[in-house]
């Protein structure tokens, strides 16, 4: 009898385990879409993954070293990327990943490195705030981090 709880104990926690491990890779997906269709100058399916109202938002400090804290509507951001010329060529690096989940709320904690035609510009960090909509997850918050200090291994 002993036995028998055990396993399905275990049992249990397997299928815990694996469901909160497919949870974390849809939310990858779903930041992974974002920055291809993004790369893509792709509003549309950048869109895809975007929940309505979605909050943007960015901090870092200004050359003299004050904090600077800036929101904008996604619509700008929209905008901005399908504007962008042929001739400059752009991408956003993911460099580490750290993602959370409960039930149908989910965090990804996604460091980045911004290069604008082959020269680097910063890095920092994007902060993902995803909410699972019937088994869509989808953005409702993006706030990131930029700068260049400390940055690039010298």
């Amino acid at each position: 009898m002993g036995k028998a709880i055990f396993l399905i104990s275990f049992l249990g926690c397997l299928t815990l385990l694996t469901a909160q491990n497919d949870a974390e890779a849809e939310v990858k997906k779903v930041v992974e879409t974002f920055f291809d269709a993004f790369h893509d100058q792709d509003s549309v399916a950048m869109k895809k993954v975007v929940g309505d109202n979605v909050l943007l938002q960015t901090t870092g400090r200004n050359k003299a070293g004050e904090t600077q804290f800036k929101s904008q509507k996604i619509e700008n951001l929209y905008r901005s990327i399908v504007s962008i010329p042929d001739s400059v060529q752009f991408q956003e690096k993911l460099t580490s990943w750290s993602i959370q989940v409960d039930r149908t709320m989910a965090n990804a904690w996604v460091g980045y490195e911004f290069w604008i035609n082959g020269e680097f510009s910063h890095c920092g960090i994007n902060s993902f705030q995803m909410v699972n909509f019937d088994g869509d997850w989808k953005i409702v918050y993006l706030i990131d981090t930029r700068g260049r200090a400390g940055c690039l291994e010298d």
